[in-house]
């Protein structure tokens, strides 16, 4: 199995984990630190989603070689990606916004829980909240990045396929 489709098939595994983690474990366990392992498995489902196009390009020998980091291969993805299959300005946005939260809890001295949401405080006690109702659009923005992120790398398998034959 190519490395693309190894990625695609990865993402498609964590955004479902993401999706069962909110629709199912959170109501039963109602602790909203739970909202924070959803946001990271959409992160790695993006991520994952984003490599496996890169990988599929890279592949078939559309761009040049990426390093293996996060920045080079999302900066990759918007100079050469986006514009040439027309992938939405949203998505791009969405990766942005995901990876922040991830920073920012990171760096965060402060965080707490309240109600249906988990709050970052930053440095400078700028708060980030993040509610179900947040993650739910997040999710599923996220579930049509992966399903057009697969239907570019679906064309790789057609030429595989036709190309052992």
């Amino acid at each position: 199995m190519e490395q693309y489709q190894e990625l695609r098939e990865l993402s498609k595994k964590k955004i479902k984990v993401a999706d069962h983690m909110l629709t199912m474990t959170y109501p039963l366990v109602q602790d909203s630190k739970l909202l924070l392992a959803v946001v990271e498995n959409i992160f790695l489902a993006l991520s994952n989603a984003m490599g496996s196009v890169l990988y599929y390009e890279r592949l078939f020998k559309m761009i040049p070689p990426f390093q293996e980091d996060f920045s080079s291969k999302f900066n990759m993805f918007r100079s050469r990606i986006v514009d040439k299959h027309k992938i939405k300005q949203e998505y791009i946005d969405l990766i942005q916004d995901i990876k922040n939260i991830i920073v920012e809890h990171k760096k965060s001295p402060v965080e707490f829980s309240r109600k249906d949401a988990f709050v970052i405080c930053t440095s400078s006690y700028n708060m980030k909240v993040i509610s179900t109702d947040v993650i739910k659009n997040y999710l599923n923005k996220a579930k049509l990045f992966i399903e057009e992120a697969s239907k570019i790398t679906n064309r790789g398998d057609e030429a595989l396929n036709n190309a052992l034959r």
